[in-house]
């Protein structure tokens, strides 16, 4: 690759780092006038300054020294900060999406050096966009219905949204986010399929926000980003993505089976007409339920949260939307909202979905799917002790441990 070509990847590697040339020089124990060379491509790259430069800026060294051509306005963090230029005024939120991107990318590389297809994502449901907020929950909810039944998953609970996510191909993670986005949804061919989510976010809404970027994922693969916040919430893809994402973790009939368990959801008055043998005609009856039995309240409601893994709140607009409440009532269940949360903390159930993740389990899913790839790739010879090692660092594992393992899979 000639000189200036490399120098211009060096200059954009580390704009998009937010880092500057001082910062660079420093890091790398160089003059800053050094890294001024270096990009200017009047200066020569060691293979040592290559590999520091590379983890420095979160590129992999094959990115960096790629001889096809780079369009600069196609690169997913250049889309991402033009699309979302509040992301880069954190340090912290800027420095955890760059390094999601690189771990992705070194999962794609992988990928194709192992050759495997498991990684090809889920299939894209061909929808409109609509047209309505009617329309848009229509289609979110038979989105949601299709994707359940593809999955052989049922009306259960899921158990772990981010791994289910993992399992159809696709990154997820979370990270540090503004407060008013809820989520991100990445396409680029360096990167694959990737989801991010808002880790500051308590569990129970960051499972929704992790469903909600999965209907992005099925739904909306045109652009390179897709962001979720309260300044594009009015978009019918959004209303789309949070009605999927709200009949994705509670179906419809995993809910009826859950209010029967609680003895809950029978209409006020049940007709029948059964047909009667001996007179060809038919007998008429009434069941009524006993008075009030059937009111669902902020226990139901907070039992209903847990059991699916929701906020009390997402919980309550189900039901609102089942008709199962009405409009006054979800209101009544939101305003007792505090209530709610005090049962759950009483029977030790509102940490499952009220308290925010600790921050060591954000990334988790991200980490070690491409450990996993490494440890395949060493067994099959594919990539070097060094690369292992390498990749240690990016994963945050101590190189002996990654190493250790790699080698016991070797050997096994």
């Amino acid at each position: 690759m000639h000189a200036k070509d490399l120098g211009s990847r060096l200059r954009r590697a580390r704009e998009s780092r937010g880092l500057s040339q001082q910062a660079a020089a420093q890091a790398l124990d160089l003059p800053r006038t050094a890294v001024t060379q270096l990009e200017a491509g009047n200066r020569s790259v060691s293979t040592l300054e290559l590999t520091q430069l590379s983890e420095l800026y979160l590129h992999p060294v094959a990115d960096l020294l790629h001889d096809g051509p780079r369009d600069e306005d196609r690169d997913v963090l250049v889309a991402l900060h033009r699309i979302a230029p509040g992301l880069e005024e954190d340090p912290d939120t800027r420095e955890q999406v760059a390094r999601c991107v690189h771990l992705c990318r070194e999962g794609v590389a992988l990928v194709r050096l192992l050759g495997t297809e498991y990684r090809s994502g889920p299939p894209s449901y061909d929808m409109p966009i609509p047209r309505s907020p009617g329309e848009a929950v229509a289609q979110g909810e038979e989105a949601a219905e299709q994707e359940r039944r593809r999955l052989g998953i049922a009306n259960a609970p899921i158990a772990d949204v981010s791994e289910l996510i993992a399992s159809q191909g696709i990154w997820a993670s979370g990270v540090t986010l503004p407060d008013s986005m809820s989520g991100l949804f990445l396409r680029h061919p360096s990167i694959g399929l990737a989801i991010l989510v808002n880790a500051s976010h308590p569990k129970g809404r960051k499972r929704f926000s992790y469903a909600h970027e999965y209907a992005h994922a099925l739904l909306d693969r045109n652009g390179y980003v897709t962001i979720s916040s309260t300044d594009n919430s009015s978009e019918m893809v959004e209303k789309r993505a949070n009605a999927f994402a709200a009949a994705f973790l509670m179906p419809r009939a995993g809910i009826r089976a859950s209010l029967r368990a609680l003895d809950k959801g029978l209409p006020s008055r049940q007709d029948h007409a059964i047909f009667d043998a001996a007179s060809g005609g038919h007998i008429e009856a009434a069941q009524r339920p006993p008075a009030r039995s059937q009111r669902i309240t902020y226990k139901d409601n907070a039992m209903l949260a847990h059991h699916f893994g929701v906020s009390y709140q997402a919980a309550a607009y189900r039901l609102k939307s089942l008709r199962y409440i009405s409009a006054r009532e979800c209101s009544d269940l939101l305003d007792r909202g505090s209530i709610g949360r005090e049962y759950l903390v009483a029977f030790s159930k509102f940490d499952d979905v009220g308290k925010r993740e600790r921050r060591q389990y954000w990334d988790r899913e991200l980490r070690s799917e491409i450990a996993h790839l490494a440890i395949e790739a060493y067994r099959l010879e594919e990539i070097s002790r060094g690369r292992i090692l390498e990749l240690s660092k990016i994963l945050r594992i101590k190189g002996d441990t990654l190493l250790n393992l790699a080698e016991a899979a070797r050997s096994g």
